[in-house]
């Protein structure tokens, strides 16, 4: 299993918009993505924590393969 990636929340939500995320709401500098039933909310910073970005992961159900495939 590859390791996780620094990214910036911008990076984050780019990807997850590539794999099927679509923006539910905005509330200060917390934006919800929903796809399906799964619901992710990704808080806005330059740079994610590490356990954030793997918080993140978990709520929308994806792997750290399925995450890098949508970066490129």
């Amino acid at each position: 299993m590859p390791r996780l990636p620094r990214l910036s929340s911008r990076e984050t939500i780019r990807a997850l918009e590539r794999l099927g995320f679509v923006l539910a709401r905005q509330k200060g500098s917390h934006v919800v993505l929903k796809r399906g039933s799964a619901t992710c909310v990704v808080p806005q910073r330059a740079e994610l924590k590490l356990g954030t970005l793997a918080g993140i992961l978990d709520q929308a159900g994806l792997t750290v393969d399925e995450l890098l495939g949508a970066l490129k």
